[in-house]
């Protein structure tokens, strides 16, 4: 096997298996579409995307068609709902690891090197990839107030989980390839300068088409003292936070450097927006606060309304500590890569890295600018 992958190269057999794993699919989807698209691919992925698109509960299929379940006859088929199954992740975490192997054999073929300043070009891109995900949340709120997507499916089904995660990944991919080129070619001194402006781009016009739904459109509203809120507290607490551990543990941050601050400001904007959003988005005057969507959020909510009293949850409200909760987490993130690892393997290092930060600022992002342009 090792010599047939160093005859052909890894990146190309990497991408024969991709070919082959989606031919066998689609072809198993064509010749048994009731056993293989209508009860595994459409119940299990397709399914729960077009619940998600229309803001539905559940969605059956009855005769070909998908429609909400309080309106599937007695004979309908499967169905489905917005989530994650088990049998979901049984595909979902193959594909992931399959992608993150394509990534690493990328930037090896790329030989890029100055991971840090990729690391920082890539930053916009991690805000991109939540505020694009608020045009859906948009299309939802669209769906409610007319009936009508503003997004069709299939379309709008690349701005929903998981989906999403791997337009933004193609997206990203296809601006790394073409700014490294620009390097390459010596149009400009460094591929993280077009890098970062094309991430930029994207998150402006992103940013732009949400400015322009609430401006013109009844179902959404701008919420500017909530955005400027969350940004100015998610930059005190990190400066809290980095100014804290440089003076009591400063050795933490020697093998991160900067880019700890870029981790802990990318979490706290994740838990700032969810106490915002979930205690106070009243204050700022939505009708009424957010509703927890994830998990953990939902459960340190009900954990912390039932161990402290009505007159204390009142005054604090119940998902403070979430933020808590992610400013550790980042400390703990940013003590763990220290000099060492990035000494032994600073291109996985980076790329770690880069997933860490995604994993707080893609939410954190989503959850501001929901709350923003209230939809």
């Amino acid at each position: 096997m090792n010599e047939f992958i160093e005859r052909h190269g890894p990146m190309r057999v990497w991408a024969a298996v991709v070919a082959l794993l989606a031919g066998v699919v689609t072809l198993a989807a064509a010749v048994f579409p009731e056993r293989v698209y209508v009860d595994l691919i459409w119940q299990y992925y397709w399914g729960p995307v077009v619940a998600d698109a229309h803001g539905w509960g559940c969605v059956a299929w009855a005769g070909g068609e998908q429609v909400p379940c309080n309106e599937a006859g007695a004979d309908a088929g499967p169905t489905a709902s917005p989530g994650y199954t088990f049998v979901s992740y049984a595909g979902y975490i193959p594909t992931l690891i399959l992608f993150l192997t394509g990534i690493v054999l990328l930037v090896r073929r790329l030989n890029i090197d100055r991971y840090r300043a990729g690391f920082y070009a890539l930053f916009p891109f991690m805000l991109f990839g939540g505020a694009l995900r608020v045009v859906e949340d948009a299309n939802v709120a669209a769906f409610r107030d007319t009936g009508e997507l503003a997004i069709e499916l299939p379309w709008s089904g690349f701005l929903i989980s998981p989906l999403i995660y791997f337009t933004v990944f193609l997206v990203t991919l296809v601006a790394v390839v073409a700014s490294v080129w620009l390097e390459r070619n010596d149009h400009v001194s460094g591929y993280e300068y077009p890098l970062a402006a094309i991430g930029t781009g994207l998150l402006a016009v992103t940013v732009g088409y949400l400015g322009f739904v609430a401006a013109t459109e009844p179902y959404a509203t701008f919420y500017p003292w909530l955005l400027l809120t969350t940004l100015v507290g998610a930059t005190v607490a990190t400066a809290i936070t980095w100014y804290g551990i440089e003076w009591l543990a400063p050795d933490i941050n020697r093998g991160t450097r900067y880019m700890g601050v870029v981790v802990i400001w990318a979490h706290a904007v994740d838990g700032v927006a969810n106490v915002i959003g979930l205690d106070w988005a009243v204050a700022f005057g939505h009708s009424q606060n957010l509703i927890p969507k994830h998990p953990v959020n939902e459960a340190i909510v009900n954990v912390t309304g039932s161990m402290l009293p009505a007159s204390v949850v009142d005054v604090t409200g119940q998902a403070w500590p979430f933020l808590i909760v992610k400013l550790v987490a980042a400390v703990v993130v940013i003590w763990i890569f220290n000099e060492e690892v990035f000494e032994e393997s600073p291109r996985y290092a980076i790329l770690l890295m880069i997933t860490v930060v995604a994993v707080g600022l893609g939410p954190g992002t989503r959850d501001m600018l929901r709350a923003t342009f209230g939809v």
